[in-house]
C-alpha cells in the first residue's frame, strides 16, 4: 500500500489499512489507479491539522467498516470534509424531495446557497456569469445555488446531488472554489476538475448508498454527546397544516417550502431562510436573535434581488475585470458605500463608463416589486415582527414549526398581509 503525497490543505494522508501501515509514494503514471484502489480499503484519512493549524492530531475515521468516500483529487482538510459532509446530505435530501438536480454552496459548515436544476433565465445567465448554450440542469443547479450569494461562496465547497457532468465542472472550473463532492464523475468532468488549482483542486466522490449509524457522538471538552441521527425525512406531508385565512398554495411554494426546510436543517441554528423560484435568495444563519436571523436573510434576499435592478446590467465593466473583482464592485455598489468604487480615480479600474449612482429612493422603489417569495424557519417565529420584515422582501408563503404562546399574533400579521402559512409542528436546529 502506498501513502498520497502531501500537500497544502490538509490531507495527508496516511491512511490506516486492514493490512498494515506500509507507506510510499505515488508515481504520476500511477497516481488515479494506485489511489482508486486505496481509497477503496481504508477506513482513516489523517489530516494535516483540525479547524486550526495548532488543532492536532486530526483525522476522519470509521469505527466500523470504511469509509464511504474517495478523495479523487486534491487534499482535503478537516473543514473542508465538515462542508463537503453536511452540504452532501443537504443536497441528497432536496433530489429525494423534489425529483430535481440539486446543488449548494457551503462556507464555514452552513450554505450560502442551494438551489433546484430548473432553466436560467437571461438575467440570471448575465447575474451570475453563466456560459452561452444550452446547459445540463446539475450546472444549472449550481449557477444557481452560487449565485444566490456570490460574494459569500467565494471560496466555497460545492456539493452536487448527481454525477458531475462536464458543463457543471466547466463552471466550477472557472469559479473561486475549495473542493466539491457529488455522487461520480464524468471522465470528462473529472479532467476538467483536476485541472484547476494546478491540479490542487479538492475532488470528492461519495457512496450514494451509504447510510449513517442510527447514533451519532461527538466530543466537547472531553465529554462525549450522543444522539440519534437526525432522519427526518422533510417531504410535501410537512405542509399540510396551513393555519391562515389563505390557503391557496400552489406547487411551485411547496418546492420551495420544502427548499427552505431541507436547507435549514444543514444551517448552524439559529437559521431563517428565503427561497423564490427554486432556490435560496437569503440565509441567515447562526444568530441568537430569531429577528436577526429574518434581517439578515432578508436583506441578502433584497440585495439578490437588486443585482437585478437595470442600472446593475447596464454596468460596464473593464476588460480583463476577475469575477470576483466584479461581485464586489456590483455588492460595494448596491450598498450605501458605493464611494468606495465610484471615487474617482477608483472607478476608472472597474467600470468603461462612470455609472450613475443608485439612490435609496431608487432601491426601495426597486425592492417593493420582489414577489412570491417563500421564508422558512427552523423554529418558530415568537413574534409578528418577523413577518413583517419578511413582508418587506416580497414573502408571501411562511413554514415554520409553530408552537409560539404567540402564534395568534403571528397568524393575524400573516393574516393582514394576506400570506399563506405552514406549520410543520418540527423543530429543525442544527448544531
Amino acid at each position: 500500500m502506498v501513502q498520497p503525497e502531501r500537500g497544502q490543505q490538509g490531507l495527508s494522508l496516511r491512511p490506516l489499512y486492514r493490512s498494515g501501515h506500509r507507506r510510499g509514494r505515488y508515481r504520476d503514471h500511477q497516481q488515479a489507479s494506485v489511489r482508486s484502489e486505496v481509497q477503496n480499503t481504508m477506513n482513516q484519512l489523517e489530516l494535516k491539522y483540525g479547524c486550526n493549524p495548532n488543532q492536532k492530531p486530526a483525522r476522519i475515521f470509521m469505527e466500523e467498516g470504511e469509509l464511504p468516500l474517495k478523495v479523487l483529487n486534491g487534499r482535503p482538510g478537516y473543514i473542508n470534509f465538515m462542508d463537503a459532509l453536511n452540504s452532501w446530505q443537504l443536497v441528497k435530501a432536496l433530489k429525494k424531495a423534489t425529483g430535481l438536480p440539486a446543488a449548494a454552496s457551503f462556507k464555514h459548515v452552513s450554505p450560502a446557497g442551494a438551489a433546484l436544476g430548473l432553466p436560467l433565465t437571461d438575467v440570471e445567465r448575465h447575474i451570475y456569469f453563466a456560459p452561452e448554450g444550452s446547459l445540463s440542469p446539475l450546472a444549472c443547479a449550481y449557477i444557481r445555488a452560487r449565485g444566490a450569494d456570490r460574494l459569500c461562496s467565494f471560496g466555497d465547497w460545492a456539493a452536487l446531488s448527481d454525477v458531475c457532468d462536464a458543463d457543471t465542472a466547466r463552471f466550477l472550473s472557472c469559479e473561486v472554489s475549495d473542493g466539491v463532492i457529488a455522487p461520480g464523475y464524468t471522465d470528462e468532468a473529472l479532467d476538467i476538475l483536476k485541472a484547476k488549482r494546478k491540479g490542487g483542486y479538492n475532488v470528492v466522490e461519495i457512496d450514494p448508498n451509504y447510510v449513517p449509524a442510527p447514533v451519532e457522538r461527538r466530543n466537547i471538552f472531553g465529554i462525549t454527546f450522543e444522539q440519534g441521527y437526525n432522519a427526518l425525512s422533510i417531504d410535501e406531508s410537512l405542509l399540510g397544516n396551513v393555519v391562515t385565512a389563505n390557503k391557496d398554495l400552489p406547487q411551485q411554494a411547496k418546492h420551495d417550502m420544502l427548499l427552505a426546510l431541507i436547507t435549514l436543517k444543514y444551517t448552524q441554528s439559529n437559521s431563517v431562510c428565503y427561497v423564490k423560484n427554486g432556490m435560496t435568495i437569503g440565509v441567515g444563519a447562526g444568530q441568537q436573535s430569531r429577528i436577526h436571523c429574518t434581517r439578515l436573510a432578508g436583506n441578502k434576499a433584497d440585495i439578490w434581488w437588486l443585482r437585478q435592478h437595470p442600472k446593475v446590467l447596464a454596468l460596464q465593466f473593464v476588460d480583463g475585470i476577475r469575477r470576483p473583482d466584479r461581485d464586489n464592485a456590483i455588492d460595494l455598489y448596491i450598498s450605501d458605500e458605493h464611494e468606495d468604487v465610484l471615487a474617482d480615480g477608483v472607478w476608472q479600474n472597474i467600470f468603461r463608463e462612470k455609472p450613475e449612482v443608485l439612490t435609496s429612493e431608487e432601491k426601495k422603489e426597486w425592492v417593493a416589486h420582489l414577489s412570491d417569495v417563500t421564508v422558512g424557519s427552523d423554529a418558530f417565529f415568537p413574534f409578528g415582527d418577523n413577518v413583517e420584515r419578511a413582508h418587506r422582501s416580497g414573502v408571501r408563503y411562511i413554514v415554520q414549526p409553530g408552537g409560539s404562546i404567540r402564534d395568534d399574533q403571528v397568524i393575524a400579521t400573516a393574516d393582514k398581509h394576506g400570506m399563506v402559512m405552514a406549520f410543520t409542528g418540527i423543530r429543525l436546529f442544527h448544531h
